[in-house]
């Protein structure tokens, strides 16, 4: 590209690199973090199937010990995201790590229902904060012809996470009746890793120029370009001052009511629809399935052996998604997958048979991770800069409403219908989610700054 091609602005400059090693190390460092919090999530399912056992639970007791990390998650999404575009991506993601890792530590020392259920109260403060702060950071470096494939990619790590915590609860959690608390010792890594993602990891450039932090944003955009071996361009850093879509001073209140003003409001309603619905099939599911399971007749360690399985399933889902993002676009992708979930759970309600409960699982997982990912792929890109992680964070925070209803009803909708009637319900949620999906606009191949208005795709 000659000198009077290039982009002149910071944020022109930075969406014009291939994908590059700080890129690649963002993704990574991001994942791990990612990947961390899969496991803690992943690692309750199989804790509370030992506590019915060991502690002699209640079904109700059990629900509030799943339920109390999402209300946390759901207060934590909302306020993690309004941090994030007040204090910068980076640090509110560094912290939000620190939080939880210790929480979750701190969990294997719990003596009682009580302290167990306030310590995941804090865990999923930490939890629920990270996940969409981390999103929106990596989209805003992803180049744009690829943003929908990392993110996606992004989100795969949770399935590395979700297995790491299968492969613990398998091993771990039935070697003895303090497995639980081993499990949860071993969740207590990322307060260690959340150290070096601070300084490791870059501000979001497009955050420090609505800030007006020209300098910072000047050099990390120089510190990609090395990376992608290109020269800045001779008047690098004289462009790019008056960002367009800053609003200074904006309160809490009117940040949340700006994501209902009327270039958004739409797209808003359908988002936080997604989001509820994902969020009850798949919490509703997967932190219950080996109790679920278990209840079903089989043996704990069996199981644990099956939903280790099950759970392998979901990294292709990942990479069929990331692959289909930039073929299909985020909405259509996310739509097919959401309906495969929904048939995959009307399969898993039916089965009865060995075979039966594992091939349904694992085409469960398969759809239901897959739609994850296009589902964080989508989000970040519906809003200014400003907005983003506020818009990402309370999304995901409705979500999380749906989350703490979900662990509360399983236990209900088995005793009247068995798991039929628990998994035709998960399906029909799923099938809103899919038809909500199809009215979100999709971004493929644009820059994060074309968000208003939005362009819905017509379907």
């Amino acid at each position: 590209m000659t000198e009077p091609d290039r982009p002149r602005t910071r944020l022109g400059r930075l969406d014009a690199l291939p994908f590059t090693r700080e890129h690649r190390k963002l993704l990574v460092g991001s994942g791990m973090g990612w990947a961390l919090d899969a496991m803690d999530v992943g690692l309750i399912s199989f804790v509370l199937a030992q506590l019915a056992v060991t502690w002699s639970l209640t079904g109700t007791e059990l629900s509030w010990i799943a339920s109390a990390g999402f209300i946390g998650m759901a207060i934590g999404a909302s306020l993690g995201g309004l941090l994030a575009d007040r204090l910068g991506r980076r640090q509110v993601f560094a912290i939000t790590l620190l939080i939880f890792g210790i929480a979750t530590g701190a969990s294997a020392l719990a003596w009682s229902v009580g302290v167990l259920i306030a310590l995941r109260f804090v865990v999923g403060l930490g939890l629920g904060a990270e996940l969409p702060v981390a999103s929106t950071l990596v989209s805003e470096f992803a180049p744009p012809r690829i943003r929908g494939r990392i993110i996606v990619l992004l989100e795969a790590f949770w399935a590395v996470g979700w297995t790491l915590a299968a492969v613990i609860g398998f091993v771990v959690v039935p070697a003895s009746a303090d497995g639980w608390r081993w499990a949860l010792a071993i969740g207590a890594v990322p307060a260690l890793y959340a150290a070096f993602i601070r300084f490791g990891l870059p501000e979001s450039v497009r955050f420090l120029e609505s800030r007006g932090r020209f300098a910072e944003a000047e050099a990390t955009v120089r510190r990609f370009e090395a990376s992608a071996g290109v020269t800045p361009p001779t008047d690098a850093g004289a462009h790019g001052e008056q960002p367009a879509d800053i609003r200074p001073g904006l309160s809490a209140g009117r940040q949340i009511g700006a994501l209902w003003a009327r270039p958004y409001r739409l797209q808003t309603a359908a988002l936080w629809v997604v989001w509820f619905c994902v969020n009850f099939s798949y919490y509703g599911a997967f932190v219950w399935l080996p109790t679920i399971l278990v209840a079903s007749g089989f043996s704990l360690v069996r199981s644990f052996g099956y939903t280790l399985i099950i759970t392998l399933a979901q990294l292709p889902g990942y990479l069929v998604a990331a692959w289909l993002v930039e073929r299909w676009g985020r909405n259509k992708t996310l739509a097919v997958f959401l309906t495969g979930s929904a048939v995959s759970a009307v399969l898993f309600g039916l089965a009865g048979l060995e075979w039966q409960v594992i091939g349904a699982g694992m085409l469960l997982s398969f759809f239901n991770l897959g739609a994850w990912g296009a589902l964080y792929a989508v989000t970040p890109e519906l809003y200014p800069t400003d907005l983003r992680a506020t818009g990402s964070g309370w999304a995901a925070g409705v979500g999380r409403i749906a989350s703490i209803i979900a662990p509360l009803l399983v236990p209900v909708l088995t005793g009247f219908g068995g798991n039929v009637l628990l998994f035709s319900v998960f399906a029909v949620f799923f099938l809103i989610a899919a038809a909500a999906a199809l009215t979100l606009a999709d971004k493929r191949g644009k820059s994060l700054d074309e968000v208003s208005p939005p362009e819905v795709a017509r379907v």
